[in-house]
């Protein structure tokens, strides 16, 4: 009898130690939503496909596509992170479905998540368009308070699909995508970093809604058609304090060397500042047009560095996001350390004390070869500004180009 007992609790103990096979994702299109404020759900579309034993994930916003190929999967759990920035998704999951949340950690912030295997459409409905919003829009969000501020509308419409952009005097909203059903406009993106919702109702000419970001902020919004509509020069927002005529610096990069503008290797030289955040979306479009331009335009007296203003709570973590975002894009200029545990603009204001303010980041400072300012941009509009984009691409070329020559 005893002999009979060993051998049963064996055998169970053999199934027990029985590895449970891990339960494969479904390759193809999913829907996502994420549950913004007043229990709106933001909705974005990814695809799964798997290389050599790996999961690969490509997130679209109209033409948009973020590979995303960090993914862990443990058990029933998996954790998606995102390629550059610090956000990541944790959900639980079987072959179609996953329910979880989107976490910033250094922000503390946690956005409810869910996906569904199968379903390629973004917003759902099919009513038909009641107005064409394509076309210039002046509007302002935020009317009548104290962060009141102006952004030009860009969009296209086909039928009821809408693709387009805000833009502000600090940059733009990137990719947005969505529908018009009825008098009903629906647009949103992120991008692995931002989760951008945008709601309103919507005539040929008027527009009134609600932007949300994320679940933890949002703002109202009115816009009215108008193809004249331009934002403030980007190159007079900021300017130097009276008394100087150049930026000076001295922080360090990932290796703990400190560079400034000042250094032997940078002096004759034109010097491209880049103030920027490895957590800004602006700051990647940005940071990927410089990338390509210095890899067009090769020249020994052009240079760039790039300052950090990292909202990372300790400097580690902070320094491990600059090594990301140079490792990852193959960056090939300095990029330091400026700021961490903080990317408020004010105290940033007091690293670069001789800029009237730092408004926006991305924020570029141009400066010649006798080490002074010849010009400040303010943000970046970035490849979803259509045409903008492409007229900054030949005004930067063209700038950059003049002073070589002096």
């Amino acid at each position: 009898m005893q002999k009979k007992i060993l051998v049963f609790l064996c055998i169970l103990t053999a199934l027990g130690c029985k590895e449970k096979k891990e339960v494969e994702l479904s390759v193809g299109i999913w829907r996502g939503e994420m549950e913004v404020m007043d229990q709106h759900q933001l909705p974005f579309n990814f695809s799964l496909s798997r290389e050599e034993g790996s999961y690969i994930m490509e997130v679209y916003n109209a033409e948009e596509v973020l590979l995303i190929d960090d993914i862990e999967l443990k058990g029933d759990s998996i954790r998606v992170n995102m390629p550059v920035f610090d956000g990541f998704f944790t959900a639980t999951y079987t072959s179609d479905t996953m329910v979880g949340e989107f976490v910033k950690e250094d922000l503390d912030r946690r956005v409810p998540f869910k996906a569904i295997y199968g379903d390629s459409l973004r917003f759902k409905g099919n009513k038909s368009p009641s107005a064409n919003i394509q076309g210039i829009w002046e509007a302002e969000f935020s009317k009548e308070s104290d962060d009141a501020y102006m952004a030009k509308g860009i969009f296209q419409q086909e039928n009821g699909k809408v693709k387009g952009t805000f833009r502000t005097t600090t940059g733009d909203y990137r990719y947005l995508e969505g529908t018009i059903q009825g008098d009903s406009l629906k647009l949103s993106t992120f991008d692995g970093a931002h989760v951008f919702l945008f709601l309103a109702k919507v005539t040929d000419s008027a527009m009134n809604g609600v932007f949300y970001s994320g679940n933890h902020f949002q703002e109202p919004f009115e816009a009215f058609r108008n193809q004249s509509f331009e934002l403030p020069d980007e190159d007079s927002l900021t300017y130097l304090n009276e008394g100087y005529e150049k930026v000076s610096f001295s922080f360090p990069d990932t290796e703990g060397n400190f560079i400034s503008p000042e250094d032997p290797e940078f002096q004759g030289k034109v010097v491209i500042l880049q103030i920027m955040g490895t957590w800004c979306p602006n700051c990647l479009d940005e940071t990927k047009f410089l990338i390509e331009y210095l890899k067009n335009n090769p020249d020994e007296n052009l240079e760039v560095i790039a300052l950090a203003f990292e909202y990372a709570k300790t400097e580690e973590r902070a320094f491990r996001g600059i090594e990301r975002l140079k490792e990852r894009l193959n960056i090939p200029y300095p990029v330091v350390l400026a700021q961490y545990g903080s990317s408020d603009k004010s105290t940033a204001n007091q690293k670069l004390p001789m800029l009237n303010h730092v408004l926006s980041y991305p924020t570029t400072v141009i400066i010649d070869k006798k080490g002074k300012v010849r010009k400040i941009h303010t943000g970046f509009n970035g490849p979803a500004t259509g045409e903008k984009y492409v007229t900054f691409k030949n005004e930067f070329d063209e700038f950059v180009q003049q002073l070589l020559l002096e």
